[in-house]
């Protein structure tokens, strides 16, 4: 993972209406940005389902949520409205912002070794700096995690 306190890495990749979406868009507000293997498995739809129940929780505190996967635009546009998922997601076909997350790792599935996404989630500032790092986040807790560091943040 990255380190914190250190610039998040500028990128633009299509939403799941294939228009272009840059981390620059967003300067101004916190991003919660997570890295998820593959749309509609089970894992990633209890995530991105979490997500989607806490999104208006999210938009309160002014926190845009991006999730990011190596799936097509038109997969992500399937998976969206099939769970009704009111943030974006964005699609990495050829894996260069999950690599420039250090998100593409050696996994392990039953004794077999391949490279993918490894579940992680990034707090980005207001300014784009990385504010926290998540490695190997579980994917039915990870939005009450972040909702609670948010909360904390704001009142210690």
């Amino acid at each position: 993972m990255l380190d914190v306190g250190t610039k998040a890495p500028a990128f633009t990749l299509p939403d799941k209406e294939g228009n272009p979406v840059s981390l620059s868009d967003f300067l101004g507000q916190k991003v919660v940005l997570y890295f998820y293997p593959r749309d509609n498995t089970s894992g990633c739809t209890r995530q991105a389902c979490a997500f989607g129940a806490a999104y208006g929780q999210f938009r309160a505190k002014n926190v845009v949520v991006i999730g990011v996967s190596k799936d097509t635009v038109a997969s992500h546009q399937k998976f969206a409205a099939k769970n009704e998922l009111p943030f974006l997601l964005l699609s990495d076909p050829e894996h260069q912002v999950i690599e420039a997350y250090d998100v593409w790792k050696e996994k392990k599935l039953y004794g077999k070794v391949s490279m993918g996404t490894v579940r992680s989630t990034y707090i980005i500032d207001e300014q784009g700096i990385i504010e926290k790092t998540m490695p190997k986040v579980k994917p039915d807790t990870n939005a009450a995690e972040i909702l609670a560091y948010l909360e904390e943040k704001e009142n210690p």
